[in-house]
Parts: C-alpha cells; structure tokens; sequence
C-alpha cells in the first residue's frame, strides 16, 4: 500500500565508511537506497508547510489536498 511520509531533510548523512565517505539518503528519493544518487536536489524550492509528490522522472507536485490530520512526527 502506499503511503505519505513527510521527509524534512534535504540532503544526505554522511558516513565514513574505513576511510571512504558514503552519504545516506534522508529525502527519500534516492534510485539507490540507502545510498544518496543526488536526487534530493530536486527538493530545492520546496515552500515550508506544503505537502509535495515526485513522479517517477522527478517532477514535483504539490498535494492539492492539505492532508489535515496527518501525523507531522
């Protein structure tokens, strides 16, 4: 079933990994889970207090419907 999470981060953690940096993904857009790909610069112009979507070739939508209710935590 799909679901809507509310991600605040934009941009990855980094880890040092036996003195390699990996970056995990916080926005959940990433194509390579765990890992970064980059794509969290596609949430730039993101409006605080919006809900938005991102189709799979990276086009945002916003939420037409505000989701009152929606667990923020």
């Amino acid at each position: 079933m799909a679901r809507i999470v509310k991600h605040t981060a934009q941009g990855p953690y980094k880890l040092e990994c036996g003195g390699e940096d990996k970056y995990i993904c916080r926005c959940g857009l990433s194509k390579n889970q765990p890992f970064c790909d980059g794509s969290h610069k596609l949430t730039n112009g993101e409006e605080e207090g919006k809900l938005y979507w991102y189709d799979d070739v990276g086009n945002r939508h916003e939420s037409a419907d505000g989701f009152a209710g929606i667990r923020q935590n």
